[in-house]
């Protein structure tokens, strides 16, 4: 499946694409079958130790030949299910090795992984998923004391098109196929070739969700897209087989798979995951081999704070809000900093801390080479990017056409993030100055506040919710009602958002 200006090209067996191909370049397959190569017996993927707290099972320790047997032998047992190729493939997982594998095994099989954040519920999933024709969903029995199984059986009974529900962990719902086993295979299974023209790295690999005005809108990404959104941070914090990086972003959306996982593939080193955020067993990793660190932008002043930070290598602190960015406190300390800004699923641009431990400006113009993304203010007085990380079309193709939201690109190439943001034409350099209009951040997570509202009117009409600056979190939710217990119970069993439900504490907004 492949997206040029709006269009779909499914092409297979002797069909070309002809001189409109792109040129030839890796995918995050290739990238990753290099590095097993290279040292197979090396470790390529590691659990955090306080695994079991939140999901099943122990923590996973895999060498690259490991790694690459339980890839091969998910991507198989998928082919071996009736899945085509570019079959579209819904993952919801906490940050643990079977996102990794699952992530890699989908691309192996030449499908296309759709990631979902981990506080989707059922709501959200199903409205999500319901235009895009996704057939497979894979999960985890649990993550606290949620039932993702359960979850992922919901939705695949409500959305057709779906024939396939699988899941790590233990007690899994009937009708729901167990995937531990891939972990143990003796031998590593023949994979179908996928038999498709053009350049296999143009290929979509990749659809995340973005949260815009309009809607939540699908975005597409090819290979060459997802990893020109790693490149540029990989050049910075200096990627190679001694690098041990570990990872506190899981790969469900651009951002996180262009800081922590192209970077790891294109290094051949080890990463390290961290769920949620626990500071006592994120200092037990980074005692380790860790030299390298990915975490929040919130968290990075707490934890420099209590000297976790230090002796490292590289830290690279990712901000989805970047407008908090130029108001970060000073970071002092020998470990090299680099600030990542994110601009929802459009683009990440990657900034070396100055030598005075303030956060730099980001340019104004083209970032990288070749060009991977490039800034302006538009007429609006919002950033505006375009580059090769940037996405080229709307999907699903022809959405345009339609009356869903979709990514809206200008005759320029130039795609309009929402955020606001002042420019330094001498400098040539620009500062984010506001979030979107409409959206509210909790905790890395993005909400229109017209869908909040509506959420929490069929639950009480009479209620409300609001986002109040909440410090780390960007953003926090504040609900008001009669009932706050009865209206958070309403809005989780009408599928909304645990955040949603979270806002009606005890006393309301007071609390």
């Amino acid at each position: 499946m492949i997206l040029r200006g709006g269009h779909l090209s499914e092409l297979g067996g002797s069909e070309l694409i002809g001189a409109a191909a792109a040129p030839s370049g890796p995918t995050l397959d290739d990238l990753f079958r290099r590095a097993a190569v290279h040292d197979s017996s090396a470790v390529a993927l590691r659990d955090a130790p306080n695994r079991s707290s939140f999901t099943d099972g122990a923590p996973r320790r895999l060498t690259y030949a490991e790694a690459d047997r339980a890839i091969s032998t998910l991507a198989a047992r998928l082919c071996r299910a009736g899945l085509q190729a570019d079959t579209l493939v819904a993952i919801q997982l906490p940050n643990t090795v079977e996102a990794v594998i699952t992530l890699l095994a989908v691309l192996r099989a030449g499908m296309i992984a759709v990631p979902l954040p981990l506080l989707w519920r059922r709501k959200e999933i199903a409205g999500a998923l319901r235009h895009l024709g996704v057939k497979a969903i894979i999960t985890t029995s649990r993550v606290g004391g949620f039932d993702h199984a359960e979850l992922a059986a919901d939705v695949g009974a409500e959305l057709f098109p779906v024939r396939l529900i699988g899941a790590f962990g233990d007690k899994l719902p009937d009708g729901v196929v167990p995937l531990n086993d891939v972990f143990e295979a003796a031998a590593t299974p023949t994979v179908p070739r996928t038999m498709r023209g053009g350049q296999a790295s143009e290929h979509v690999a990749v659809i995340t969700f973005d949260v815009a005005a309009s809607g939540l809108t699908p975005i597409a990404r090819s290979h060459s897209e997802l990893i020109a959104g790693g490149l540029a941070l990989a050049q910075e914090i200096g990627v190679g087989p001694d690098m041990s990086l570990l990872a506190a972003i899981p790969p469900s959306s651009f951002a996180g798979l262009a800081v922590a996982t192209v970077p790891w593939l294109f290094g051949g080193g080890c990463l390290s995951l961290h769920h949620g955020f626990d500071a006592r067993t994120f200092a037990e990793q980074t005692l380790g081999t860790v030299n390298t660190v990915v975490v929040p932008g919130p968290a990075l002043a707490p934890l420099a704070k209590v000297g976790y930070l230090d002796g490292l290598r590289s830290a690279v602190a990712l901000w989805r809000s970047p407008e908090q960015l130029a108001t970060a406190p000073t970071f002092t300390g020998t470990t090299r900093l680099i600030d990542v800004s994110a601009f929802g699923e459009l683009g990440v641009v990657a900034v070396a801390r100055e030598v005075d431990g303030l956060p730099a400006a980001l340019p104004l113009g083209h970032v990288g080479t070749p060009h991977d993304i490039e800034t302006a203010r538009g007429k609006s007085g919002t950033l505006m990017v375009r580059g090769a990380m940037v996405p080229q079309a709307a999907f699903p193709p022809g959405a345009e056409r339609t009356q869903a939201p979709y990514l809206a690109i200008d005759k320029d190439g130039f795609v309009d993030t929402a955020f606001t943001c002042k420019v330094d034409e001498s400098a040539r350099s620009l500062t984010v100055t506001g979030p979107p209009a409409g959206i509210a951040v909790v905790g890395g997570y993005r909400f229109r506040t017209a869908d909040m509202e509506a959420q929490v009117s069929l639950a009480d009409p009479a209620a409300t919710i609001v986002a109040l600056p909440g410090g780390l979190l960007a953003q926090k939710l504040a609900g008001s009602a009669l009932d706050n217990a009865t209206v958070a119970d309403l809005v989780k069993r009408q599928g909304g958002s645990p955040l949603v439900a979270g806002a009606f504490r005890p006393r309301g907004i007071a609390a």
